[in-house]
Protein backbone atom coordinates (compact mmCIF):
# COMPACT_ATOMS: atom_id res chain seq x y z
CA UNK A 1 0.00 0.00 0.00
CA UNK A 2 1.34 3.48 -0.82
CA UNK A 3 1.05 5.49 2.19
CA UNK A 4 4.93 7.32 2.46
CA UNK A 5 5.26 10.19 0.58
CA UNK A 6 1.25 10.63 -0.47
CA UNK A 7 -0.11 13.79 -1.12
CA UNK A 8 -3.84 14.57 -2.93
CA UNK A 9 -2.09 16.83 -5.26
CA UNK A 10 1.00 17.73 -7.06
CA UNK A 11 2.23 20.47 -5.30
CA UNK A 12 1.14 19.05 -1.46
CA UNK A 13 3.67 19.70 1.51
CA UNK A 14 4.59 16.08 2.38
CA UNK A 15 3.19 13.07 3.50
CA UNK A 16 -0.13 12.97 4.38
CA UNK A 17 0.52 9.92 6.77
CA UNK A 18 3.52 7.49 7.35
CA UNK A 19 3.67 3.79 6.46
CA UNK A 20 4.96 4.12 10.63
CA UNK A 21 1.93 5.84 11.80
CA UNK A 22 -0.52 2.99 10.21
CA UNK A 23 -2.53 0.30 12.53
CA UNK A 24 -4.76 -2.11 10.45
CA UNK A 25 -7.77 -3.44 12.45
CA UNK A 26 -11.03 -5.63 11.39
CA UNK A 27 -13.93 -6.10 14.12
CA UNK A 28 -15.71 -9.30 14.59
CA UNK A 29 -19.19 -7.23 14.74
CA UNK A 30 -22.03 -7.31 12.65
CA UNK A 31 -22.02 -4.21 11.43
CA UNK A 32 -18.49 -4.15 10.64
CA UNK A 33 -18.06 -7.96 9.09
CA UNK A 34 -15.96 -7.74 5.85
CA UNK A 35 -14.20 -4.48 6.71
CA UNK A 36 -10.74 -3.47 7.23
CA UNK A 37 -10.19 0.02 9.60
CA UNK A 38 -6.41 1.46 8.62
CA UNK A 39 -5.87 4.02 11.39
CA UNK A 40 -3.58 6.80 10.49
CA UNK A 41 -2.07 10.06 12.23
CA UNK A 42 -2.78 12.60 9.54
CA UNK A 43 -0.75 15.34 8.83
CA UNK A 44 -3.16 17.85 7.92
CA UNK A 45 -6.93 17.83 7.82
CA UNK A 46 -7.76 20.80 6.84
CA UNK A 47 -8.12 20.66 2.66
CA UNK A 48 -8.20 23.01 -0.15
CA UNK A 49 -10.30 22.53 -2.74
CA UNK A 50 -8.77 22.85 -6.39
CA UNK A 51 -9.65 26.34 -7.81
CA UNK A 52 -11.29 24.91 -10.82
CA UNK A 53 -14.14 23.50 -8.29
CA UNK A 54 -18.03 24.35 -8.93
CA UNK A 55 -17.64 24.24 -4.89
CA UNK A 56 -19.32 27.27 -3.34
CA UNK A 57 -16.60 26.44 -0.79
CA UNK A 58 -12.35 26.27 -0.47
CA UNK A 59 -11.68 24.30 2.33
CA UNK A 60 -13.19 20.71 3.59
CA UNK A 61 -12.25 18.54 6.03
CA UNK A 62 -12.94 14.43 5.66
CA UNK A 63 -12.00 12.45 8.64
CA UNK A 64 -12.49 9.17 6.32
CA UNK A 65 -11.78 7.69 2.80
CA UNK A 66 -13.43 4.96 1.82
CA UNK A 67 -17.13 4.20 2.43
CA UNK A 68 -18.93 1.21 3.39
CA UNK A 69 -22.02 3.11 2.29
CA UNK A 70 -21.15 1.51 -1.20
CA UNK A 71 -22.91 3.81 -3.60
CA UNK A 72 -21.87 2.13 -6.72
CA UNK A 73 -21.95 5.61 -8.31
CA UNK A 74 -19.61 7.05 -6.05
CA UNK A 75 -17.60 9.57 -7.86
CA UNK A 76 -14.56 9.30 -4.70
CA UNK A 77 -13.63 6.10 -5.34
CA UNK A 78 -11.08 7.02 -8.06
CA UNK A 79 -9.10 8.59 -4.62
CA UNK A 80 -8.58 5.46 -2.99
CA UNK A 81 -6.40 4.41 -6.20
CA UNK A 82 -4.06 6.84 -4.68
CA UNK A 83 -3.21 4.21 -1.93
CA UNK A 84 -2.94 1.60 -4.22
CA UNK A 85 -6.22 0.35 -3.00
CA UNK A 86 -9.13 -0.78 -4.92
CA UNK A 87 -11.59 1.40 -6.25
CA UNK A 88 -14.21 -1.15 -6.31
CA UNK A 89 -15.06 -3.98 -3.52
CA UNK A 90 -12.03 -2.20 -1.71
CA UNK A 91 -13.59 1.55 -1.23
CA UNK A 92 -16.15 -0.20 -0.05
CA UNK A 93 -14.44 -2.52 2.57
CA UNK A 94 -10.92 -0.58 3.19
CA UNK A 95 -11.74 2.70 5.56
CA UNK A 96 -8.76 4.91 5.92
CA UNK A 97 -9.62 6.43 9.78
CA UNK A 98 -7.86 9.22 10.55
CA UNK A 99 -8.32 9.06 14.26
CA UNK A 100 -6.17 12.29 15.47
CA UNK A 101 -8.67 14.44 13.27
CA UNK A 102 -10.30 16.46 16.06
CA UNK A 103 -7.41 17.47 17.84
CA UNK A 104 -5.59 18.24 14.56
CA UNK A 105 -8.30 20.01 13.68
CA UNK A 106 -8.46 22.64 16.45
CA UNK A 107 -4.93 22.54 16.10
CA UNK A 108 -5.21 24.40 12.70
CA UNK A 109 -8.02 26.54 13.54
CA UNK A 110 -5.87 28.08 16.64
CA UNK A 111 -3.33 29.11 13.87
CA UNK A 112 -2.78 32.94 13.53
CA UNK A 113 -3.10 31.96 9.86
CA UNK A 114 -6.43 30.59 9.79
CA UNK A 115 -8.83 33.36 8.55
CA UNK A 116 -12.09 31.53 9.67
CA UNK A 117 -12.90 30.54 6.36
CA UNK A 118 -16.02 28.07 5.48
CA UNK A 119 -15.61 24.14 6.07
CA UNK A 120 -17.56 21.38 4.33
CA UNK A 121 -17.68 18.17 5.32
CA UNK A 122 -19.32 15.17 3.65
CA UNK A 123 -18.08 16.32 -0.09
CA UNK A 124 -15.49 13.18 -0.43
CA UNK A 125 -16.79 10.68 1.77
CA UNK A 126 -19.43 10.28 4.36
CA UNK A 127 -18.63 11.40 7.75
CA UNK A 128 -21.40 9.36 8.98
CA UNK A 129 -20.80 6.37 7.61
CA UNK A 130 -20.79 3.34 10.08
CA UNK A 131 -17.53 3.59 11.17
CA UNK A 132 -18.03 6.91 13.12
CA UNK A 133 -20.42 4.62 15.06
CA UNK A 134 -17.34 3.14 16.52
CA UNK A 135 -14.31 5.95 16.47
CA UNK A 136 -16.77 8.97 16.93
CA UNK A 137 -14.61 11.52 15.21
CA UNK A 138 -16.99 14.47 14.35
CA UNK A 139 -18.22 15.16 18.31
CA UNK A 140 -14.50 16.69 17.95
CA UNK A 141 -14.62 18.04 15.49
CA UNK A 142 -18.19 19.70 15.53
CA UNK A 143 -16.52 20.62 19.32
CA UNK A 144 -13.66 22.49 17.46
CA UNK A 145 -15.68 24.30 15.27
CA UNK A 146 -17.94 25.38 17.67
CA UNK A 147 -15.62 26.73 20.04
CA UNK A 148 -13.59 28.74 17.24
CA UNK A 149 -17.01 29.79 15.61
CA UNK A 150 -16.00 28.78 12.40
CA UNK A 151 -18.75 28.43 9.88
CA UNK A 152 -19.49 25.27 8.46
CA UNK A 153 -21.47 22.66 6.77
CA UNK A 154 -22.05 19.04 6.05
CA UNK A 155 -23.71 16.90 3.70
CA UNK A 156 -24.59 12.94 4.65
CA UNK A 157 -26.28 10.22 4.02
CA UNK A 158 -25.98 8.87 7.44
CA UNK A 159 -28.62 9.20 10.46
CA UNK A 160 -26.08 8.93 13.04
CA UNK A 161 -25.98 12.50 12.60
CA UNK A 162 -29.23 12.73 15.10
CA UNK A 163 -26.22 11.65 17.75
CA UNK A 164 -24.50 15.01 17.28
CA UNK A 165 -27.83 17.05 17.27
CA UNK A 166 -27.21 19.04 20.87
CA UNK A 167 -24.08 20.05 19.41
CA UNK A 168 -25.24 21.08 16.16
CA UNK A 169 -27.76 23.10 18.14
CA UNK A 170 -25.16 24.74 20.21
CA UNK A 171 -22.82 25.24 17.10
CA UNK A 172 -25.33 27.52 15.48
CA UNK A 173 -26.15 30.04 18.55
CA UNK A 174 -22.62 30.85 17.82
CA UNK A 175 -21.67 30.47 13.67
CA UNK A 176 -23.47 29.81 10.31
CA UNK A 177 -24.13 25.58 10.37
CA UNK A 178 -25.69 24.39 7.00
CA UNK A 179 -27.01 20.43 7.14
CA UNK A 180 -27.99 18.68 3.89
CA UNK A 181 -29.13 15.21 3.00
CA UNK A 182 -28.81 12.76 0.40
CA UNK A 183 -31.59 11.71 -0.94
CA UNK A 184 -32.05 10.99 -4.70
CA UNK A 185 -34.65 8.65 -4.79
CA UNK A 186 -37.42 7.23 -2.70
CA UNK A 187 -37.70 3.84 -5.00
CA UNK A 188 -36.70 1.07 -2.52
CA UNK A 189 -35.52 -2.01 -4.91
CA UNK A 190 -33.49 1.11 -6.49
CA UNK A 191 -32.00 1.91 -2.94
CA UNK A 192 -31.33 -1.65 -2.37
CA UNK A 193 -29.00 -2.65 -5.04
CA UNK A 194 -27.30 0.87 -5.98
CA UNK A 195 -26.50 2.38 -2.18
CA UNK A 196 -26.23 -0.94 -0.22
CA UNK A 197 -25.00 0.35 2.47
CA UNK A 198 -27.17 3.69 3.79
CA UNK A 199 -29.77 4.12 5.56
CA UNK A 200 -32.87 4.12 3.74
CA UNK A 201 -34.57 7.15 2.15
CA UNK A 202 -37.04 6.90 4.44
CA UNK A 203 -34.91 6.83 7.62
CA UNK A 204 -32.90 10.31 6.24
CA UNK A 205 -36.12 11.85 5.62
CA UNK A 206 -36.99 11.70 9.31
CA UNK A 207 -33.69 12.70 10.14
CA UNK A 208 -34.52 15.61 8.22
CA UNK A 209 -37.69 15.91 9.87
CA UNK A 210 -35.54 15.90 13.40
CA UNK A 211 -33.13 18.58 12.42
CA UNK A 212 -35.83 21.09 11.41
CA UNK A 213 -38.04 20.59 14.52
CA UNK A 214 -34.80 20.93 16.36
CA UNK A 215 -34.32 24.43 15.00
CA UNK A 216 -31.36 23.26 12.71
CA UNK A 217 -32.60 24.32 8.84
CA UNK A 218 -31.95 20.90 6.74
CA UNK A 219 -31.74 21.31 2.87
CA UNK A 220 -32.19 18.20 0.52
CA UNK A 221 -29.37 17.39 -2.07
CA UNK A 222 -31.63 15.38 -4.67
CA UNK A 223 -28.78 13.16 -5.58
CA UNK A 224 -28.38 11.43 -8.06
CA UNK A 225 -31.32 11.15 -10.31
CA UNK A 226 -30.33 8.51 -12.34
CA UNK A 227 -31.25 8.24 -15.59
CA UNK A 228 -33.52 5.76 -17.02
CA UNK A 229 -34.10 4.20 -13.25
CA UNK A 230 -35.12 7.03 -11.25
CA UNK A 231 -36.13 10.09 -13.35
CA UNK A 232 -40.02 8.81 -14.88
CA UNK A 233 -42.04 11.89 -13.87
CA UNK A 234 -43.90 9.56 -11.08
CA UNK A 235 -40.61 8.88 -9.46
CA UNK A 236 -39.86 12.73 -9.36
CA UNK A 237 -42.96 13.73 -7.97
CA UNK A 238 -43.04 10.61 -5.36
CA UNK A 239 -39.26 11.56 -4.05
CA UNK A 240 -40.16 15.64 -4.07
CA UNK A 241 -43.45 15.48 -2.05
CA UNK A 242 -41.51 13.36 -0.04
CA UNK A 243 -38.87 15.85 0.25
CA UNK A 244 -41.49 18.41 1.21
CA UNK A 245 -43.26 15.96 4.04
CA UNK A 246 -40.32 16.09 5.90
CA UNK A 247 -39.95 19.85 6.29
CA UNK A 248 -36.64 20.07 4.14
CA UNK A 249 -35.80 24.32 3.84
CA UNK A 250 -34.69 23.42 0.27
CA UNK A 251 -34.20 20.70 -2.16
CA UNK A 252 -31.29 21.02 -4.99
CA UNK A 253 -31.39 18.09 -8.02
CA UNK A 254 -28.12 16.70 -9.43
CA UNK A 255 -27.99 14.41 -12.14
CA UNK A 256 -25.57 11.54 -11.58
CA UNK A 257 -22.04 12.32 -13.04
CA UNK A 258 -19.78 9.16 -13.80
CA UNK A 259 -15.78 10.03 -13.22
CA UNK A 260 -13.24 8.02 -14.16
CA UNK A 261 -13.10 5.18 -11.01
CA UNK A 262 -16.68 5.19 -10.68
CA UNK A 263 -17.82 5.36 -14.31
CA UNK A 264 -16.16 2.04 -14.32
CA UNK A 265 -17.79 0.40 -10.96
CA UNK A 266 -20.93 1.67 -12.05
CA UNK A 267 -20.79 0.33 -15.46
CA UNK A 268 -19.69 -3.47 -14.27
CA UNK A 269 -23.30 -3.20 -11.85
CA UNK A 270 -24.98 -1.42 -14.86
CA UNK A 271 -24.35 -4.47 -17.24
CA UNK A 272 -25.44 -6.69 -14.66
CA UNK A 273 -28.26 -5.55 -13.08
CA UNK A 274 -29.63 -3.58 -15.88
CA UNK A 275 -27.97 -5.06 -18.87
CA UNK A 276 -30.40 -3.40 -21.38
CA UNK A 277 -29.16 -0.30 -20.36
CA UNK A 278 -25.92 -0.13 -21.28
CA UNK A 279 -25.96 0.79 -24.48
CA UNK A 280 -28.04 3.62 -23.62
CA UNK A 281 -25.33 5.22 -21.13
CA UNK A 282 -22.52 5.05 -23.02
CA UNK A 283 -24.48 7.07 -25.61
CA UNK A 284 -25.87 9.93 -22.82
CA UNK A 285 -22.26 10.01 -21.15
CA UNK A 286 -20.19 9.44 -24.73
CA UNK A 287 -18.98 13.39 -24.71
CA UNK A 288 -17.41 12.56 -20.56
CA UNK A 289 -18.59 12.32 -16.94
CA UNK A 290 -21.60 14.89 -16.97
CA UNK A 291 -25.00 13.96 -18.49
CA UNK A 292 -25.60 16.38 -21.87
CA UNK A 293 -26.60 19.93 -20.32
CA UNK A 294 -30.13 19.54 -21.82
CA UNK A 295 -31.07 16.57 -19.46
CA UNK A 296 -29.73 18.22 -16.73
CA UNK A 297 -31.64 21.42 -17.08
CA UNK A 298 -34.46 18.95 -18.31
CA UNK A 299 -34.12 17.40 -14.85
CA UNK A 300 -33.51 20.82 -12.56
CA UNK A 301 -36.64 22.25 -14.22
CA UNK A 302 -39.15 19.27 -13.22
CA UNK A 303 -37.80 19.33 -9.84
CA UNK A 304 -38.04 22.89 -9.22
CA UNK A 305 -41.36 22.47 -10.63
CA UNK A 306 -42.28 20.44 -8.47
CA UNK A 307 -40.95 22.07 -5.01
CA UNK A 308 -42.67 25.12 -6.19
CA UNK A 309 -45.77 22.67 -6.44
CA UNK A 310 -45.10 21.35 -2.94
CA UNK A 311 -44.01 24.37 -1.17
CA UNK A 312 -40.93 24.22 -0.91
CA UNK A 313 -38.90 27.76 -0.59
CA UNK A 314 -35.47 29.32 -0.37
CA UNK A 315 -33.11 28.25 2.79
CA UNK A 316 -33.70 31.88 4.89
CA UNK A 317 -31.08 31.09 7.28
CA UNK A 318 -30.93 34.20 10.27
CA UNK A 319 -27.86 36.01 10.46
CA UNK A 320 -25.77 33.83 13.34
CA UNK A 321 -23.85 35.24 15.77
CA UNK A 322 -19.99 34.72 15.81
CA UNK A 323 -17.59 34.99 19.00
CA UNK A 324 -15.57 38.08 19.29
CA UNK A 325 -11.67 37.15 18.96
CA UNK A 326 -9.04 40.13 18.55
CA UNK A 327 -8.42 40.64 14.67
CA UNK A 328 -5.73 38.80 13.05
CA UNK A 329 -3.05 40.14 10.75
CA UNK A 330 -4.09 38.76 7.21
CA UNK A 331 -1.83 36.04 6.43
CA UNK A 332 -1.76 32.79 4.04
CA UNK A 333 -3.83 30.49 5.07
CA UNK A 334 -2.45 27.04 5.99
CA UNK A 335 -1.92 24.67 2.90
CA UNK A 336 -3.56 21.68 2.72
CA UNK A 337 -3.90 18.79 0.54
CA UNK A 338 -5.55 19.01 -2.47
CA UNK A 339 -9.60 17.51 -2.08
CA UNK A 340 -12.18 15.71 -4.78
CA UNK A 341 -15.16 17.67 -4.50
CA UNK A 342 -18.67 16.74 -4.75
CA UNK A 343 -19.17 18.11 -8.23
Amino acid sequence: MRWDNLTEGTTGPAALFGADAVVTRTFDTPEFRGITFHEVRARSIVNRVPGASRMPFEWTVNPYRGCSHACVYCFARKTHSYLDLDTGLGFDSQIVVKTNAPELLRRELGSPRWSGAHIAMGTNVDCYQRAEGRYRLMPGIIEALRDHANPFSILTKGTLILRDLPLLQEAAELTEVGISVSVGFTDTPLWRTVEPGTPSPAARLSAVRTLTDAGIECGVLMAPVIPFLGDRPEQLRATVRAIAESGATSVTPLVLHLRPGAREWFTAWLGEHHPHLVERYERMYAGGSYAPTWYQRQITRQVHELAAEFGIGPSRRGEARRLVTPERPAEEAPAGATQLTLL
